[in-house]
């Protein structure tokens, strides 16, 4: 018996090419992927790639979120997470109401100081607690900006879009995720502040690159990198460059163009040469380890498993990066290691990530897909892998 539901992605695929009575050559053809990928992919011999979900999504003209089956409504709700979204929702419908008479916002440094505590705890892994503070904080923020509109007050609520972008794309919840980035946006132009304007192009360009809208997530990093340059030279604006840059490798790495990878990740390394370990400007991690980990997810996206299983067990974690991050490697580490057939490693990097940041491993696609690889081989692995499985959502 399966470990994860029989629904995954492969039966996902193949259930949405039935509905359009394609064969499985016909969506080769459409996807441009190879035929035994797919093939092995809807049987569950092998687990979906990003590369492979954006493709076939492109081809049979649906969101990726359709293909992957998130959010995952079973767990959120044994989690109790799904009742959190739409508090957060309603939030960020206010934005354009003006000051709410009912609110009476604090002083704006106890607000400030909320933001970054959020901020902080969902770096931690910690989405409920996060997901839990936040509407009531950016109704708050709302209303102080409105009422006294301020360069701070402005940018302080666009951070709190930002958290709201972080736990709704934690979640799953990509169609709220994108929402909370266009009100960033709002919020970020009335504080005219360009590195904030750079940032949210960085992460708008993420929503590309899952959606395998490769073109696009390069041409907003281009924007991006053009808004900075209007910004005063400045540590903050370094490391938002530098993080630009690492989006843009794994960008064209899931494209295929391992030459322009290289360039960003060169450019970035230079920049982090500069800046060193930047934890917590604007929360980015960005720095030499940043670096070394986004080389390993190009390399996965290139599909050079073997070289980045290699690098990426040689790369020194610092005991203060975020939950998140580490979480986030452990999973990426844990991918290659699967295609490369070192089973144990990566299973015990699937606990790594479990271990770091325990929500966001459960939602996390990553995880899911490479356990799905793994589920294969289950009897070659430790008992506590079946156990892992019905944690994921059995």
């Amino acid at each position: 018996m399966h470990s994860l539901p029989h629904d995954h992605t492969g039966t996902r695929i193949k259930r949405l090419r039935l509905e359009r009575h394609l064969t499985q050559q016909d969506l080769t053809d459409l996807a441009q992927v190879p035929y035994s990928t797919l093939t092995k992919t809807e049987q569950g011999v092998i687990p979906a790639s990003p590369h492979l979900i954006a493709a076939v999504a492109r081809a049979l003209r649906v969101d990726v979120a359709t293909v992957t089956g998130q959010p995952y409504a079973t767990e959120l709700r044994a989690d109790q997470l799904d009742v959190l979204i739409r508090p957060i929702r309603a939030a960020l419908d206010v934005y354009d109401l003006g000051a709410d008479p009912a609110i009476s916002p604090r002083a704006h440094q106890l607000l400030a100081d909320d933001a970054g505590a959020l901020l902080v705890a969902v770096r931690a892994g910690e989405i409920k607690q996060t997901a839990g503070r936040l509407p009531g904080l950016v109704q708050e923020a709302t209303t102080a900006a409105h009422t006294a509109p301020a360069r701070e007050r402005w940018l302080l609520l666009a951070s709190l879009y930002r958290t709201s972008y972080d736990v709704a794309s934690k979640l799953g919840y990509y169609d709220l995720a994108a929402l909370a980035l266009a009100r960033m946006n709002w919020a970020a132009e009335r504080g005219s502040d360009a590195v904030v304007g750079g940032m949210y192009r960085y992460m708008r360009a993420l929503t590309y690159l899952r959606d395998g809208e490769y073109h696009t997530g390069q041409r907003l990093v281009d924007l991006g990198l053009r808004t900075l340059a209007q910004a005063d030279p400045s540590r903050e604006r370094d490391v938002v460059t530098g993080q630009l840059h690492l989006g843009a490798a794994v960008i064209a790495g899931r494209s295929k163009d391992g030459s322009r990878a290289e360039g960003h990740l060169a450019e970035a390394e230079r920049i982090a040469s500069r800046t060193g370990e930047a934890v917590a400007v604007h929360w980015l991690t960005f720095g030499p380890t940043n670096v070394a980990v986004h080389r390993v997810s190009v390399l996965a996206e290139l599909d050079e498993y073997g070289q980045a299983a290699q690098q990426g067990r040689g790369v020194p974690i610092p005991t203060d990066w975020p939950k998140s991050r580490k979480s986030h490697h452990y999973a990426e580490l844990a991918r290659a290691q699967m295609w490369t057939g070192d089973l144990d490693a990566s299973f015990q990097n699937l606990l790594r990530a479990r271990k770091s940041a325990p929500q966001q491993a459960r939602y996390h696609q990553t995880v899911r897909e490479t356990y799905a690889g793994l589920e294969a081989a289950r009897r070659r692995l430790p008992d506590s892998f079946l156990s892992y499985g019905s944690w994921l959502g059995a």
